[in-house]
């Protein structure tokens, strides 16, 4: 049988879904198929005479250049990924397969959009780095960073706030955020709280576009002219309820957020409250297993903890540091007398009065009972050990009010140093302890 040559009709390369560009060796457009009004957003006869470059994402130009410059010099190109910028601002992802045609000095290529794929993809590893980020931070702080990080990779988030709901004080926490902008004035500031609250009141989604305030309050209207001219704002949705509001923002020259970046970001917030919950409630157990219940102070575990850091520190640096022991005299009286109500405030004001004695670097832990260390990190003389001992006895020895009451309590303080007096945490406290109960049979004496 014959086989006969087929010539395409005029226009047949219009009925294809990808789109096939012509391009000079300048990089203008030359032509360009009807499937470009799908994927890109402008009709053919305005991309036809355009630079190439200029419809690409601010952050693919480099290597989109570089790799021209190869597939003018020969090299073909059948999978070569980047994003374009859409007439509508949005981002399209591109799988361009491409050569060079000598004899026309043409670059002729042919163009799929990916973009649902990049997005499934993305979507997934944003997934997974949240639940990855959970258990690799060591606290909420170190977190938010990590989230901010997986946005991006999302999508483009120079400006990121993560706002938390704090139920005791009823009102927004800002414990991360990154203005992203060249405008950091109070009044955009105020702004952009207001903004936060109001996501996080509603639970509704809020995307600004530049000059597109519509849908919003009369009083948040000056607020969205504030802030910067793409705002977007997630109520962070738990099992629990809204716990709080995902912002991210971009500079007035970069393509707008859209109503697909909301739908995307709206999912991933969910996975981000769930994280954050998570990571509270571990920092909550790990905090009750670490303090006291009654003071709040470190407990034995924690300050034992402390002082391995305190002596291996001591030793790589080659300095000293010291422990006081402290016991009060007369709260076994105080607690039978008045009840353990009483007894209880008035440990919690002891430890709060050793505390205002010391060094934010220092600890202060509640061993039990009416047993109190604090390690003096760096203070390597006893010198310094009593001069610190001496502002805690002064404190402790002036009169204490409890529920009307007038009490008054003497300490005893035993002082250890490193490493005149031991060199591991038990011999430290053993000494401090010692030193404490010689103090307290000198007193009863006197």
């Amino acid at each position: 049988m014959e086989t006969r040559a087929f010539t395409p009709p005029a226009g047949f390369v219009d009925l294809l879904l990808d789109a096939v560009c012509v391009v000079d060796a300048e990089g203008r457009f030359l032509f360009v198929s009807a499937a470009c009004e799908r994927i890109f957003g402008y009709r053919p006869e305005e991309m036809v005479g355009t630079l190439m470059i200029d419809m690409v994402a601010p952050e693919d130009r480099e290597r989109t250049l570089d790799a021209a410059r190869k597939i003018m010099a020969g090299d073909c190109k059948p999978n070569f990924e980047n994003c374009y910028l859409r007439k509508d601002g949005s981002r399209v992802h591109i799988l361009w397969s491409a050569r060079w045609s000598q004899p026309n000095q043409v670059r002729i290529a042919v163009a799929h959009d990916i973009t649902e794929r990049k997005r499934a993809e993305a979507l997934q590893a944003a997934l997974y780095a949240i639940s990855e980020a959970v258990h690799t931070a060591g606290d909420l702080c170190s977190l938010y960073p990590q989230i901010h990080c997986i946005i991006n990779n999302l999508l483009p988030a120079p400006g990121f706030t993560i706002a938390l709901f704090d139920a005791t004080h009823e009102h927004l926490d800002f414990p991360y955020h990154v203005p992203g902008l060249d405008d950091a004035s109070a009044a955009s500031a105020a702004a952009h709280h207001a903004l936060c609250e109001h996501v996080s009141r509603t639970g509704q989604p809020l995307l600004l576009k530049r000059a597109s305030p519509a849908g919003l309050p009369d009083s948040l209207r000056d607020a969205a002219e504030q802030v910067a001219p793409c705002w977007l704002g997630l109520p962070l949705a738990s099992g629990n309820g809204v716990i709080g509001a995902l912002v991210v923002m971009e500079m007035s020259d970069s393509p707008c957020y859209t109503e697909r970046d909301q739908e995307l970001l709206q999912f991933v917030s969910t996975q981000i409250a769930t994280a954050i919950e998570r990571k509270r409630l571990h920092s909550q157990l790990r905090h009750m297993a670490q303090h006291d219940a009654l003071t709040g102070l470190p407990n034995r575990m924690l300050l034992l903890d402390r002082l391995d850091t305190a002596l291996a520190r001591a030793r790589r640096d080659i300095h000293g540091f010291s422990l006081l022991y402290v016991d009060l005299d007369k709260f076994k009286p105080i607690n039978d007398l008045h009840g353990h109500e009483t007894g209880d405030k008035l440990l919690q004001e002891v430890a709060r009065r050793i505390s205002h004695c010391v060094r934010d670097s220092d600890t202060v832990a509640r061993l039990g009972g009416d047993e109190f260390v604090v390690l003096l990190d760096r203070a390597c003389l006893m010198g310094d050990a009593e001069v610190v001992a001496e502002k805690i006895s002064a404190e402790l020895c002036s009169a204490i009010c409890v529920r009307d009451l007038q009490l008054f309590i003497t300490p005893s303080i035993g002082i250890a140093v490193y490493p005149e007096h031991g060199d591991t945490p038990q011999q430290l406290l053993r000494y401090a302890d010692d030193a404490m109960y010689q103090m307290k049979k000198s007193q009863r004496t006197h």
